[in-house]
Formats: C-alpha cells, sequence, structure tokens
C-alpha cells in the first residue's frame, strides 16, 4: 500500500507510554527503540514507557522520544509493507523526514536530534519565554498584534491551519501579544506546554551551534522528496547544516506544505508518530487531504489493510 505523505509529528506530541505498543508487538520497531538508545547513550524505551508527563515534556526528552517513537512506527509500516511517495515532518519532525528519506542514518539522526534537544533545552532555561496558539484570527491580524509590541521579542511561529497560529517570545512581550490578539477578536489564546520560544530569533545561538556540529555529519541525496517546513517546498539537500540553523529560527509554515504537496497530487497522508495533531490540522486546511494517524500498531495495521 503507498499512501501519498509521511508526516512526522513535532514536540508536544510527547505522552507517558509512548511506543509501548510497537516495540511490543513488531520487532522492527522494537530494534529501532534499541538502535536509537545504542546511538544516544540512553534508554530510550525506558524513557518513552516509564517517565511521567513533566519529564517527557523537557525539550531534551520529547525530541529524542518523538524521533525514537515516529521511526519505530515507520519501520513497522515498513515491514507490513507501506510505502510513501514524500515525506515532511512539523518542526522536529523535518529531522524524522531527513532520516525516513535516507538523507541521514537513524545512527546519525539520533545523534543530531540528541544535541538538537540539549542545545534548545539550554537556550530554553537561559530566557523567560514561551509560546500560545491562537484561535479563531487570521495570520494577518495576529501577525500585527505580534508587531504592535515593541519591548521584548515577540513572533508568529507556527502557521498550523486555518485559524490557528502559534507564536512565541519572552514572557511579557508575549503576554502583551495574546492581550492584542484578544482585542482583535481571537477566540482563545492557549499557552503552550513548551520550555522556550522556538522558531524565533532567541533561539539563534542554539542554532549556530547545532550548524557547527552538523558540519560534521554525511547527509546522502533523499530516496523520495522531503517537504520543508521552513517554506513549505521540496528541499534541496545542498548545505543542509545551514538550512538546519535557519530551521530552528525561522516559522513552520505547514499549511504552506499540505497546500503544495496537494497541487503535487499527494491527496493521502499518515501521521507516524505519537498523537494525532497533524491528522487534525489537514482536515482543516483541505478535505481533499485524507489523512489518519499510524502511530501504534491499530494504525499500523490499518494502513497496511
Amino acid at each position: 500500500m503507498e499512501y501519498g505523505f509521511a508526516f512526522f509529528p513535532g514536540q508536544g506530541a510527547q505522552t507517558p507510554g509512548m511506543g509501548k505498543d510497537l516495540y511490543e508487538n513488531s520487532a522492527a520497531a522494537r530494534l529501532v527503540f534499541e538502535q536509537a538508545s545504542d546511538g544516544a547513550g540512553l534508554n530510550i524505551a525506558k524513557l518513552c514507557f516509564d517517565s511521567d508527563k513533566d519529564t517527557l515534556s523537557r525539550t531534551e526528552n520529547s525530541q529524542i522520544a518523538i524521533f525514537t517513537h515516529s521511526l519505530a512506527a515507520l519501520a513497522a509500516l515498513r515491514e507490513l509493507g507501506v510505502t510513501f511517495r514524500a515525506a515532511a515532518g512539523f518542526s522536529l519532525g523535518e529531522y524524522t523526514a531527513l532520516t525516513a528519506a535516507g538523507v541521514l542514518s537513524p545512527a546519525d539522526g539520533v545523534k543530531i536530534v540528541s544535541m538538537r534537544g540539549k542545545l534548545m533545552q539550554q537556550a530554553a532555561d537561559s530566557i523567560d519565554s514561551g509560546m500560545a496558539a491562537i484561535l479563531g484570527l487570521d495570520d494577518a491580524a495576529i501577525e500585527d498584534a505580534c508587531a504592535k509590541v515593541t519591548s521584548g521579542l515577540v513572533r508568529p511561529v507556527n502557521y498550523n491551519c486555518p485559524g490557528q497560529l502559534v507564536i512565541a517570545g519572552e514572557k511579557a512581550a508575549l503576554a502583551q501579544a495574546i492581550e492584542n490578539c484578544k482585542a482583535a477578536g481571537a477566540r482563545r489564546a492557549l499557552p503552550l506546554a513548551v520550555s522556550g520560544a522556538f522558531h524565533t530569533p532567541l533561539m539563534a545561538g542554539a542554532a549556530a551551534e547545532l550548524r557547527a556540529y552538523a558540519a560534521d555529519f554525511t547527509f546522502s541525496a533523499p530516496q523520495m522528496d522531503i517537504y520543508s517546513n521552513l517554506d513549505g517546498q521540496v528541499l534541496s539537500t545542498d548545505d543542509l547544516p545551514a538550512h538546519l540553523e535557519r530551521h530552528m529560527v525561522s516559522p513552520v509554515r505547514w499549511s504552506r506544505l499540505v497546500q503544495n504537496g496537494l497541487d503535487a497530487g499527494l491527496t493521502t497522508a499518515r501521521e507516524v508518530g505519537p498523537g494525532t495533531t497533524l491528522t487534525g490540522f489537514a482536515g482543516k486546511i483541505s478535505k481533499a487531504l485524507v489523512c489518519k494517524a499510524a502511530g501504534d500498531m491499530a494504525g499500523v495495521r490499518a494502513a497496511a489493510e
């Protein structure tokens, strides 16, 4: 069975017990957990299965846990004969997409994602910052609400789907932008359970360190198209370390990415990894895209059938 997109989730999809069903029921998935643990020097199965919510929510833990769970789900799908024409990931999920497409080896993907999580956690710990989802307001109004904040940094960062855009920044600036959005007619403003202002210039130091770290790795030609959430286009793998640096400080253009895939004839997708967030976004972006979750064995088996 072939699908258009493999969608890989980003940070926030973590949950205690994640991936245990795959580990117990798929030999291919279990091997992914074991190899990722060896590469990271960390028992990732124990991290995913036994950690509480607060432990898993730390960026240094959630990123490697989601990355491993997603690759395990992909391995279980491939074990049952499921293939994809293209890969795309939300924020962190772009690293899973790079690995799924063969640009990164799984061993190198584990090392780079581990380093990314540590660098972003350090940056988040050094700045009082956060993120919030703004619901029920058009993108231009939210951009204007952020632009009106003159004391501190706040930016639109995740263009999720029509009617939902995430903003991020320093706490005081973020609070002011939220008030501006409410005054402009936003239906709700929901603080997110993340530890920093990701995809903003506040991550610039971490992004530069990641670029330097990634420069020592080998990147191969992709075995399928990768749609990047940096601009929504098919990714060029020229100078990937520079791309990864820009990716960390730039907005996630998910709506644009999905629409570009649809324009190229990618009308089916499976969300490969924990949660159903991207499946929910897909239904709001376009009814032409049929997307279902495949993050546990029930979803994997349904995709194979």
